[in-house]
């Protein structure tokens, strides 16, 4: 017995012969005609991007001064309307000198440049070599606290809000919560210049969420190694990590990915629990060896479809 119903068509209307019924399945197929192509989202809206367009901007970028930095940066140069985070191991190694061209320039356009929270005094002298206007330059501090409790963030958040100042330098202190972190993110969507803030690497690393684990301590070909200089290797970097450091994880990812059965022998004598190679794809069930770890390779420049490939187990190198 057939348990498909027959297509129901309307009665004629006014004499008209009633229209045939479209076969199942294909109702909207007929009249669709050629899809639209789908825009780019940067075509949307400044703010939307694909997982693989994080280093583009639709802004130009501003550029750094230094023609060889230019060449490294994605769009040639420092973004707008973002923040640029430079990660110093302290304070006073060059970061001035660094950032003046683009600060500078913006000043010769006739747009104010505000620096915040210098950790030391800056030598008037010194700017003006570096091509700073020093009388138009805006200095502010918050870590005075004349207020008790205020904010110490708060100028810099409304600075960039503001959308009014052509560039800002600020130094963020050593804790500094995620939220806080991403508020100046926000702001900084309507801020029409470059933005730069710097915090000690070691404060940066002991931010919540973020492990550390050891390299060795000259990146040597460990393989080649043999006695004192295979073991101290391993044990200076492991050692040097958790004199600073809380979050350390005894795991040693091994310098080109090249290990041998005494390298891994040594690994563990010296405290590690794992080791990392620099390939071999996804971890199966198969793998028991936990000091010849494979890693997925992600190399610089890879599309969002060979990332894809890599990630279906398709390619592997």
């Amino acid at each position: 017995m057939d348990a498909v119903p027959a297509p129901v068509t309307a009665p004629p209307r006014h004499g008209l012969p009633a229209a045939p019924a479209r076969p199942r399945g294909l109702a909207a197929q007929g009249n669709e005609g050629p899809r639209p192509a789908r825009r780019a989202p940067e075509t949307l809206h400044p703010a939307l991007w694909l997982g693989h367009q994080l280093g583009r901007s639709g802004a130009p970028a501003v550029g750094s001064g230094f023609a060889a930095l230019d060449a490294e940066l994605p769009g040639g140069g420092w973004p707008r309307r973002v923040l640029s985070e430079l990660l110093v191991p302290h304070p006073g190694v060059g970061e001035i000198r660094l950032l003046a061209p683009p600060l500078v320039a913006a000043q010769r356009a006739g747009r104010l440049v505000m620096i915040f929270d210098p950790p030391a005094d800056l030598s008037a002298w010194a700017l003006a070599r570096l091509g700073f206007d020093v009388d138009q330059l805006l200095v502010v501090n918050t870590r005075a606290r004349v207020i008790p409790g205020s904010d110490s963030l708060w100028a810099l958040e409304q600075a960039l809000k503001s959308g009014h100042v052509g560039a800002v330098l600020a130094w963020l202190p050593p804790r500094l919560r995620a939220e806080r972190l991403r508020r100046l993110q926000l702001a900084a969507h309507n801020h029409d210049g470059a933005a730069f803030v710097l915090r000690e690497l070691a404060a940066a690393a002991a931010a919540t969420g973020i492990t550390l684990g050891s390299h060795t301590h000259g990146h040597p070909n460990l393989a080649r190694l043999t006695g004192d200089a295979q073991r101290s290797e391993l044990e200076l970097p492991l050692a040097w990590l958790r004199a600073r450091y809380s979050n350390v994880l005894p795991v040693i990812s091994y310098p080109y990915g090249l290990s041998s059965p005494a390298v891994e022998r040594a690994a563990a004598s010296a405290g590690y629990t794992a080791g990392l190679r620099i390939d071999g794809g996804w971890l199966s069930r198969a793998e028991g060896n936990a000091f010849a770890l494979p890693r997925l390779n992600v190399p610089a420049g890879l599309s969002a479809a060979g990332f894809a490939l890599r990630a279906a187990g398709v390619l592997s190198r």
